[in-house]
């Protein structure tokens, strides 16, 4: 349950096809959303960008250039594109369905059955842009087409110390942590590395992870497969990144009972049975982290 990066991993003739050109050529001008933003950091809490449309051949060279002429924000703004299904609110991503005229390019590392496979991502960004640091509920493969990538990951268990909204950290600068406001970062341990075209990064599910493209425009493809019961998978994810349905069910039970407590108990009594509450929950995680060690 680490993440690998797998190099000379044959991913097909994609590496030398996929120029801008070739991407242009026989894509066209098919519409995509992209996210927009005048900082190279992208702040997915925050919203530091706009959602808008571009056709795809002009996504392609506005990523390959530094500046624009042509622009939504600022000349040097930064583009990031992810691919999305036909129609966005019920179709999963997949090259194979959503640009199939360059599919066949591309050959995934056999790490999983084809009864396994969730989505293909394509995605393609600007030079110098950087995610915001995030965990997927899938396990999935990141496949380095063009460009390099720099790499920070957190196991799950750094979950404590990285002030989580959701599935996303509030800690927007992973790099330069602000610990007057984020103290507890400097208990995280970082796992580093970069990832060269050609490459591809396993990411183990749960595991938190940042990725900066660097010197140029990055093109890469992701790979999602359901490597659990697929029953355990919420029906309407789309991006592989909803929590579990076990685990969703939990929390709504909990906060249930936690207004039930509000509402029956004066706060000194609710105050102390969430702190058993607490006290219950460390004693799990202990006894849950002698089973993961075995």
């Amino acid at each position: 349950r680490y993440p690998f990066i797998l190099h000379k991993y044959d991913i097909g003739p994609c590496q030398t096809k996929w120029t801008s050109d070739y991407l242009e050529h026989k894509i066209g001008s098919k519409p995509v959303r992209i996210h927009v933003s005048q900082d190279s950091m992208m702040d997915f809490v925050r919203k530091n960008f706009t959602y808008e449309t571009l056709p795809f051949n002009k996504l392609v060279k506005r990523c390959e250039r530094a500046t624009n002429d042509e622009y939504f924000v600022s000349p040097n703004e930064h583009y990031y594109f992810r691919a999305l299904g036909d129609n966005q609110r019920t179709d999963i991503a997949s090259i194979e369905k959503h640009f199939p005229s360059i599919a066949g390019d591309i050959k995934y590392p056999p790490f999983f059955s084809s009864e396994q496979f969730f989505s293909s991502v394509l995605r393609i960004g600007s030079a110098n842009t950087q995610l915001w640091t995030h965990y997927d509920i899938m396990d999935n493969i990141l496949i380095q087409v063009h460009g390099t990538k720099r790499l920070i990951m957190f196991k799950p268990s750094d979950i404590d110390y990285l002030y989580i909204d959701g599935d996303k950290s509030l800690v927007n600068d992973i790099e330069q942590p602000d610990f007057e406001t984020y103290p507890l970062v400097r208990q995280a341990t970082y796992y580093t590395g970069t990832l060269q075209a050609g490459d591809c990064l396993f990411i183990p599910a749960l595991w938190f992870h940042n990725i900066k493209s660097l010197a140029t425009h990055a093109i890469s493809v992701n790979v999602f497969w359901r490597h659990v019961n697929i029953d355990l998978y919420d029906p309407k994810d789309l991006y592989g990144n909803k929590d579990l349905v076990p685990f969703n069910r939990t929390i709504g039970q909990l906060a249930k009972s936690l207004h039930e407590l509000d509402k029956q108990l004066p706060a000194v009594y609710t105050d102390f049975y969430a702190r058993r509450l607490r006290s219950y929950l460390d004693n799990y995680i202990r006894e849950n982290e002698k089973k993961i060690s075995q």
